[in-house]
């Protein structure tokens, strides 16, 4: 599986972790202590970090860090407007479509010398 392939995969799975664990808690936890959300939260994140850590490491081998930034943030948009949509029942509305549009274009930008060619 080519570096590429392999950290998109991985930076999705450690955004599905991260996702939970950043706002998962305003679901199940609502009635409950912060610090205990903060503490389960933690033990969730740990795993963000088991995936997303290593993800980074092969993804510098084929990306700069600007890119691997880049990707992520297109990759968490991507994980967090389901999330927020079924899970958390936010309905989306058209500022993340803007705001992906703008990812979007950033991530062209940073990647454009790849993509062309040059």
């Amino acid at each position: 599986m080519s570096p590429t392939l392999l950290t998109i995969i991985m930076l999705t799975a450690s955004n599905v972790f991260m996702t939970i664990a950043w706002y998962g808690h305003l679901q199940d936890f609502k009635n409950k202590a912060w610090w205990l959300a903060a503490l389960v939260s933690w033990g969730i994140a740990l795993f963000e970090y088991l995936i997303q850590v290593p993800a980074n490491r092969i993804g510098n081998q084929v990306m700069n860090v600007g890119q691997l930034k880049i990707l992520q943030e297109v990759i968490s948009l991507s994980v967090f407007v389901p999330f927020a949509w079924f899970y958390l029942k936010e309905k989306p509305n058209w500022d993340y479509l803007w705001a992906a549009f703008c990812l979007l274009g950033a991530a062209f930008f940073v990647f454009r010398r790849k993509l062309m060619g040059v």
